[in-house]
């Protein structure tokens, strides 16, 4: 973040930035853990940089994993080996050996791949299988957890944070149904406006490659009222881009020198 701050202007998501002439920067964060409130935001407010939050609704406050840490734990965490997994589902059901490490691995990326193909009742069921194989409840782990009311409440608070909405089950919207996605992008957006008392106007697609929301989800953001959307695919930000599919890098936990050298890249 001081790099950020001593090398470029560090602009706000939901701000006009058509006369920018200059490469800047905006930060945003996903999803909605709690290290955003506990870790990020010390950061942000001590460097002085501004940055948006879009927040995934439906298990603020419940403690629980998101459903890919959830996966992640119940299928590779330190537990004895249940035997092979079966997996109850009329269209990827089949069985999968879990011997090893390999063989975890292995389950782990094919159902992980598989869940972003479904909607979330049916992600629940795959869940609930998993926790019985496993024998491991619900119980996320502390690093994990999503924020709870009064930390996004918080978060909210500070002058240097923008809160946008995420959906409510983090399900690729492409997914869903007309009426299952308006589900999801309003009810987000009235829920947090309810928990916040104020205005949310800016919005992200999850997991936002353009496979995973559709012209729908577009037109449906625009008629809930936000000004802006978030995608989640390599590119800059020009005065013609369009305000519902945003643009944004990816950054990974690079060192400082690699961060360096991939945020050049990113205006090549």
């Amino acid at each position: 973040m001081n790099f950020l701050r001593h090398n470029f202007p560090i602009l706000r998501f939901e701000e006009e930035w058509g006369t920018v002439k200059e490469p800047a920067v905006v930060v945003t964060f996903d999803d909605g853990y709690a290290d955003n409130f506990l870790q990020a935001l010390p950061i942000l407010e001590e460097v002085g940089i501004p940055a948006t939050f879009f927040i995934s609704t439906g298990l603020l406050g419940s403690g629980q994993e998101f459903w890919w840490d959830e996966m992640e734990r119940l299928i590779l965490g330190d537990h004895a080996d249940p035997g092979p997994f079966r997996l109850d589902d009329h269209q990827y059901g089949r069985s999968w050996p879990t011997l090893n490490r390999h063989d975890r691995l292995a389950l782990h990326a094919d159902l992980h791949r598989l869940a972003g193909k479904i909607g979330a009742s049916r992600r629940d069921y795959w869940l609930e299988q998993l926790r019985a194989w496993a024998g491991l409840n619900r119980n996320g782990r502390e690093a994990n957890r999503p924020l709870t009311p009064e930390e996004l409440r918080l978060l909210a608070a500070s002058r240097w944070t923008t809160i946008g909405a995420h959906t409510v089950t983090h399900t690729p919207l492409a997914l869903l149904t007309e009426e299952e996605q308006r589900r999801e992008i309003v009810d987000s957006k009235k829920q947090l406006e309810e928990l916040l008392a104020h205005a949310v106007t800016v919005f992200s697609y999850p997991f936002g490659t353009k496979k995973d929301y559709n012209r729908t989800s577009i037109r449906l953001c625009r008629e809930a009222g936000f000004r802006k959307a978030a995608a989640n695919f390599p590119g800059q930000s020009h005065r013609w881009t369009d305000p519902w599919q945003v643009p944004r890098q990816l950054v990974r936990n690079w060192d400082m020198s690699t961060f360096a050298a991939e945020l050049s890249s990113f205006w090549a």
